[in-house]
Order: C-alpha cells, then sequence, then structure tokens
C-alpha cells in the first residue's frame, strides 16, 4: 500500500511573504485526509509542493507507490484539447514523454516515408508500450464507458470542451481511482458533479485502499468521506485525527488551548525579563549576583529563540453587501421557451424577491438557461423577458472572463466596466478588504486561488447594481466563512436570485425549486431534488 508524508514544508511568496512553515502530516494507504483552510492560505501550493510542481523553501516529501494528480482546473477546460489528452495530463510522466513522441513520429511518417521515419515510429511504438501505454489503454477503456457511455476508440478524439464540467471530473476521477497509483492529490473534486455524483465519488472514496489527499469544501461529502483533516491556518497546519463532523469541536477546543498557551507565555515572559532586570541591578552593586543574572539572562535567551506558541488563526472577515432594488413585481416570464436540443418547451414565472434554486443533473441546459437570462447568445424557440428595472448580473461557474487577464485587481476595478463606474485605488482596497482580498489587490486575476476569484466575482457583481443574481454554482470554491457570508448577504438582497447549485447544503436556503429533469422537462418541485 502507498503512502504520502510531508516534513517540515514551509514556503514564501515571490514577494518574500511566508505562505506556511512547518508542515507536516502523512497519508497512509486507506485513509482519506482532507485538507481545509481559508481561501488563498496556500492549500493549492501545498498541493503543488506534494506533487513536485514546487519546492518548497524547507522541508521534504516522500511518496511510495506512485502518486497521481487532479488539479483544480478539471471541469473547465474549453481548449481544443481532447478526451486522450486528457486522460494522459493525469497519466504517469514517462507514458505522457512515450505519447508524445509517438503522435510526432507519427506526423513524421506521414509527412516523409522513408526508412528513417519507419524506424523512428517502430521505436515509438515499442517505447509507448513499455512505457504501459497499451496497458492503460484498456483501462481508458473501461473509464470511459463509465463515464461517457462510449468505448475509447470512440471517445478519444472527442473535443474535452463538449463535455460538461461534471463529464470531464467524473472522466478523471474513474481513472484515478482505477489507477495504479497508490497515492492520489485531488485539487475540489467535487466541483461540477451533480449530487448523485457526489455520493458516488463518497462511495468511492470509503471503499478505496490509496491513500488520498482531497482539498474540498464541500462539508457534507468530507463528513462522509474524510478519515483526517488536515488544517491550513495561521502560516501552519495542525492535523484533526478524526472525521469532518468532529473538526468544529476540535478546532474550537484547540484555539481555546493556545489562547492559554499564549497567556501563559506571556506571563512567564514578563516575569523572567522582570527577573533579569532585577538580577542585573543587584549584580551592578553585589559582585555575588553576577553569576545568577548570567544565568537568569541565559535562560531568558534560550525562552525567547524557543519562541511562543503557534499562532492563533484568526478568521477572516468577508462582508458582502449585496444590495440589489425595487423591480417589477415578474422578474422574469417564459412561455414555451426552449433551449435548442437540450430541454422541452416550458413556461415559468419568477417574481421579485424570489429565490430559485436550479437543480438537475449536468448537460440539462441549467448553466445556458442563466446564460439566456444573464444576456448570453444561446440558441432558443419561444420567447422570455426580463421585468421592468431588472438588471442582471452573472456568476460563472468557470471564472472564465478572458478580458481580466493579465489585469490586477485594482486595475479591473480603476476601468470600470457596463454600470460598474471606476475606483481609485484607495476606494478598491476599501472594497476589496471586505471581501478579504485586499492584500491580493495586486495581482493578476488569473493568480488567483478558485477561492478568491470567486469572491471577486461576488464583489463585481455588488458593484454593478444587479437587480437579479444569476449564480453558477456560486459555493463550489468558497470556503466555509465565505460561503455562509454569501448566504447572509443573499438573505439581505433586495432582489430576485436565481441559482444553480448541487450543494446540498446551499440549497436549503431557498424558498423555489425548478427542477430540469434528464428527458428534458423542466417543473418546478416543492424540496429539491437530487436523482
Amino acid at each position: 500500500m502507498g503512502y504520502l508524508e510531508a516534513n517540515g514544508l514551509a514556503y514564501a511568496l515571490p514577494d518574500g511573504r511566508e505562505l506556511f512553515r512547518d508542515v507536516s502530516f502523512k497519508v497512509s494507504g486507506g485513509a482519506v485526509v482532507a485538507l481545509v483552510g481559508a481561501n488563498g492560505v496556500g492549500k493549492t501550493t501545498l498541493q503543488r509542493i506534494l506533487s513536485g510542481e514546487l519546492i518548497p523553501k524547507q522541508g521534504s516529501v516522500h511518496v511510495q507507490g506512485g502518486l497521481a494528480v487532479m488539479p483544480q482546473f478539471i471541469g473547465s477546460v474549453r481548449d481544443e484539447s481532447l478526451v486522450r489528452d486528457l486522460l494522459l495530463s493525469v497519466a504517469p510522466e514517462a507514458l505522457r514523454r512515450a505519447a508524445e513522441e509517438l503522435d510526432d513520429a507519427e506526423l513524421a511518417l506521414m509527412d516523409t516515408d522513408d526508412e528513417a521515419a519507419q524506424m523512428r515510429y517502430a521505436n515509438a511504438l515499442t517505447s509507448y508500450g513499455e512505457a504501459g501505454g497499451y496497458d492503460v489503454e484498456v483501462l481508458w477503456d473501461t473509464v470511459t464507458v463509465a463515464a461517457l457511455g462510449l468505448p475509447y476508440d470512440r471517445a478519444r478524439f472527442r473535443e474535452v470542451r463538449t463535455l460538461s464540467g461534471g463529464e470531464q471530473k467524473r472522466l478523471v476521477l474513474e481513472t484515478l481511482l482505477r489507477g495504479h497509483e497508490q497515492v492520489l492529490l485531488l485539487d475540489e473534486p467535487d466541483n461540477y458533479l451533480d449530487v448523485p455524483s457526489k455520493r458516488w465519488l463518497e462511495e468511492r472514496l470509503k471503499a478505496t485502499d490509496k491513500a488520498v489527499f482531497v482539498i474540498s469544501h464541500d462539508r457534507e461529502l468530507l463528513a462522509n468521506a474524510a478519515t483526517h483533516v488536515v488544517t491550513v491556518e495561521a502560516h501552519s497546519a495542525w492535523t484533526h485525527p478524526g472525521s469532518f463532523g468532529t473538526w468544529h469541536a476540535a478546532r474550537h477546543k484547540r484555539i481555546e488551548k493556545l489562547k492559554e498557551d499564549h497567556r501563559r507565555w506571556n506571563e512567564e515572559h514578563e516575569r523572567l525579563k522582570e527577573l533579569v532586570r532585577t538580577l542585573q541591578q543587584q549584580a551592578k552593586y553585589y559582585e555575588s549576583m553576577a553569576p545568577k543574572y548570567r544565568v537568569m539572562a541565559a535562560r531568558l535567551q534560550r525562552f525567547e529563540e524557543a519562541g511562543p506558541p503557534p499562532e492563533i488563526a484568526q478568521d477572516e472577515q468577508v462582508n458582502p453587501r449585496l444590495k440589489g432594488g425595487r423591480t417589477g413585481i415578474r422578474a422574469i416570464t417564459c412561455e414555451e421557451l426552449e433551449l435548442t436540443g437540450l430541454m422541452r418547451p416550458f413556461s415559468q414565472e419568477i417574481f421579485f424577491g424570489d429565490r430559485v434554486a436550479v437543480l438537475g443533473a449536468n448537460g440539462s441546459g441549467k448553466s445556458h438557461f442563466l446564460r439566456l437570462l444573464g444576456g448570453d447568445d444561446v440558441r432558443t424557440s419561444g420567447a422570455w423577458k426580463l421585468g421592468a428595472r431588472v438588471v442582471p448580473g452573472l456568476f460563472a461557474q468557470t471564472h472564465q472572463h478572458p478580458e481580466w487577464l493579465g489585469r490586477s485587481l485594482v486595475d479591473i476595478l480603476w476601468h470600470g466596466e457596463g454600470r460598474r463606474s471606476g475606483k481609485d485605488r484607495g476606494a478598491a482596497m476599501s472594497v476589496l478588504s471586505r471581501y478579504g482580498l485586499d492584500k491580493a489587490g495586486d495581482q493578476r486575476f488569473e493568480n488567483l486561488s478558485g477561492g478568491q476569484q470567486a469572491r471577486f466575482q461576488i464583489l463585481l457583481l455588488e458593484l454593478s447594481g444587479a437587480t437579479l443574481l444569476l449564480l453558477d454554482e456560486p459555493t463550489d470554491n468558497l470556503d466555509l466563512a465565505s460561503a455562509e457570508a454569501l448566504q447572509n448577504a443573499l438573505n439581505d438582497f433586495e432582489g430576485t436570485v436565481v441559482a444553480v447549485t448541487h450543494d446540498r447544503w446551499f440549497a436549503k436556503s431557498f424558498d423555489r425549486f425548478l427542477h430540469f429533469r434528464a428527458d428534458g422537462k423542466v417543473s418546478e418541485v416543492d424540496e429539491p431534488v437530487w436523482t
């Protein structure tokens, strides 16, 4: 059985700021260790260190049994890559190199069919086989049938962008959970998954004998599947040797103990300093006191060098102010609306102040429906309209905003956009601080964590003056505190909220539920439906 062990890891950002230090833990075979912490504390950075992508400032990582990694971006792939490329991206490096050489040799043979090209192609075929390529294609056939309902030969040349986010996730998860590598690093594996798929993932995690290290914000998934919880906070990390269900109580108890330890340390520090000052004064007049002074001064030095107890975590304050405004009574009206190829025609009215959760399986058209209401070009038939003074604001699940690439948050706020006016640096930093983003104000949007990008999108919705919030999986990347802050802000929002979600906890806060069924029928239901 495989395992992963991290010892004394430390990492600093390029500008010199310390991200974390002295991070140590072990993930044994059959254990599912969850990594939790506020957005931006370094969870993904820690995972990149564990995977070997980044080199820590201090410390070491040891892996036995082979390592496989699921990056956070799986589910939001929108380039021209194929299913085969996606499967290769999570394969061992030797296999990736062999596949690349085989592709190059095949292209060269198509251009020049001479003896040298034929020999290169033959050698590439041999190397691909020795790297396990043909064996893994048998696995991939099982995986594509399980995830897509298609054999590998039919699925391999399909573009990944034609798959839903959930299909991309399920494809990679099937590959890693069925693969030979015994240590798995999974970064937000539940994002884009519908609830039946999340339940499937929970069962697979509980059943696997692999060592699994997982980053997730889905509390129900972690409560059901995690055996240990590693928390990154206060520039370090600690391990709770129990389930996520008991983590909150353990963290509260730990913080209370740290507060007491700090109080005692400060008292002892003051006592030693006062004793040293007293002995120093006495040594000036009594030579016999000099040895005692030197002994006590050395003791104080050792005490200070050992340092105080671990830093006490301070919960980040996220304070959205989603104001909205009065609109017409009928905020959204749909009459025999059909999104071409995705659903049957349906009619629906959504009124001012409604909180509507849009539920259903991946690929049923939920995100397209929100994009349509947000003003995107979506093929439809039938009719739909927004009510008087309804201003839509769309939160995109994939955080795809090419217009923000290469730009800092302060720069984006400075220039304004649409109904959102620009802000000078001082005003920009002020609003960023309410979202815990002031320290990231000069970072580029694409360099933020997924949770920070989500919070920034919510901030822009606040500034846009939207009276209709269209939220596509808004809690996917938010930490617990941020998700709760968003829910509280939505409760106070004067306007209408329509949200696509697979978050079982978040859905409980809504009062209407629109179900997009797998057979194409759209209907309103009385309570959340997850089948």
